[in-house]
């Protein structure tokens, strides 16, 4: 049997196994899943007959190099700044790789290696960055092979919380790392070209800019930039477009509300507060307003960020326990973030029953013929259950199409990869159609860059 190694048995990857054991026996596959905790392995293949579960410590150097050494693809599925490790021992051992990750510049460095020895490291197969590749480069294609050129690309991705799942005055659950919520948009200003301008949002203003969407069927939603549009040019093949923008998908108002913990300074990562294992949540929110005996927090607060009290941004703030004198931080040398983050998983991690979706929206803008056209591209995906989630469907599904269609010669490309290339992204696209993971497209009046769809 053909032996496909998976390293990381974490939560986005239920979908990847299901769908590799759920082909195992057409496909003569056997799945061997290995992870640090084996227990966790062994939940994930259920013991199915075609699968088995190994304990797998990549920072052991035997353990690693011998399960990838007895593998014939592998697919990693660790933090990404774990997956050079990996990547050397495939080079070495000639293993073709996946990966749902960013190609970092150490994976990047492997290419002429990788090439020269016929292997494809295949990368950014996952959902954002991934599924996003693969549908934008998809219709961009069409537009170039028609003739048009392309003028305006705009792109927005969201992890959310279901409607039937929505319970809270935020509209909004952690879906994913908590942790990337929280530092969402620190490291530099947000950069994008818009009509041929250049454009850049410092960090502090990042959650008043933002941008209006419809989705059909689910309303409107807002979004905020990304850290770094300006990359995709190259990626795309878009360097002379006037106008690219990526950004993240909220529902509406969650940005204007966000901004108060920025502007306090909750969401700093940079140095640790004394003493904040014995803090209240109220002695956290306090530490961050001027000192004055005679005032309480909640109205120094309001003073401060000129909050009225009837405005629903003050409702979002009492709901999430902020000026409680009775719940403990309870963690030693955090930072204000990490904080933050535990304050905010009390109120934003899913229940059991609740679901989580995934919102995808692109914008074309292009000229065929000296007449300017636009076409919208949407894709809603839920989960299923806690296991089975949207994110672990649109993470795991793409980067086991790719595995499997590697593995079986379907793609052939060699090199360090990501899905733009059309012999990649079509066969995905087309396959994860059937698991109802589809982009609906509607060609709609030019609209270009609207500033009347910003807020400011």
């Amino acid at each position: 049997m053909r032996k496909i190694l998976i390293i990381g048995a974490g939560r986005s990857s239920s979908s990847l196994i299901k769908y590799l054991l759920d082909k195992s026996k057409v496909e003569n596959l056997h799945i061997i899943v290995g992870d640090l905790d084996k227990n966790t392995a062994l939940s994930k293949i259920d013991n199915h007959s075609n699968a088995s579960a190994i304990t797998l410590d990549i920072f052991n150097e035997s353990n690693r190099k011998d399960a990838i050494k007895n593998s014939d693809i592998v697919i990693s599925m660790l933090p990404a700044n774990l997956h050079i490790e990996v990547a050397k021992d495939c080079l070495f051992y000639e293993k073709n790789m996946v990966t749902a990750s960013y190609v970092s510049k150490e994976m990047n460095a492997l290419n002429e290696d990788v090439a020269k020895k016929g292997l494809i490291f295949m990368n950014e197969i996952g959902v954002d960055p991934g599924i996003d590749h693969m549908s934008a480069m998809q219709v961009i294609d069409k537009i170039r092979d028609n003739g048009g050129k392309m003028i305006l690309f705009e792109s927005f991705t969201g992890g959310l919380v279901a409607p039937e799942s929505d319970d809270n005055l935020w509209n909004y659950k952690f879906t994913w790392n908590p942790r990337n919520v929280v530092i969402s948009g620190q490291g530099g200003a947000a950069k994008f070209i818009q009509e041929g301008t250049y454009k850049y949002i410092p960090y502090q203003k990042l959650f008043r800019r933002t941008e209006i969407l419809n989705i059909d069927g689910y309303g409107k939603f807002e979004a905020y930039a990304n850290r770094d549009s300006l990359k995709y040019r190259s990626i795309y093949g878009l360097d002379d477009i006037p106008t690219l923008y990526r950004g993240t998908i909220r529902r509406l108002g969650f940005s204007r509300a966000w901004n108060i913990f920025v502007q306090l300074g909750m969401t700093d990562d940079s140095y640790t507060m004394e003493g904040s294992e014995n803090m209240t949540y109220r002695d956290f929110t306090n530490s961050f307003l001027a000192y004055n005996p005679n005032d309480s927090v909640e109205l120094k607060l309001r003073y401060y960020l000129k909050i009225d009290q009837d405005d629903i941004i003050w409702e979002k703030l009492l709901e999430l326990n902020l000026f409680s004198k009775t719940k403990k931080v309870e963690l030693k040398n955090a930072t204000p973030a990490q904080i933050l983050q535990k304050i905010l998983m009390d109120s934003w991690t899913l229940k059991k029953s609740d679901k989580d979706m995934i919102v995808m929206h692109h914008k074309f803008g292009y000229e065929y013929n000296g007449e300017k056209r636009q076409i919208e591209s949407q894709m809603v995906v839920k989960g299923d259950d806690q296991t089975y989630t949207a994110m672990a469907k649109t993470v795991g599904l793409p980067v086991a199409i790719a595995a499997l269609k590697i593995l079986n010669k379907e793609i052939t490309i060699s090199g360090v990869q990501i899905p733009i290339l059309k012999e990649i992204y079509t066969p995905i696209l087309k396959e994860l159609e059937s698991y109802n993971i589809v982009f609906n497209e509607k060609k709609v009046p030019y609209m270009g860059y609207n500033p009347e769809n910003v807020s400011a």
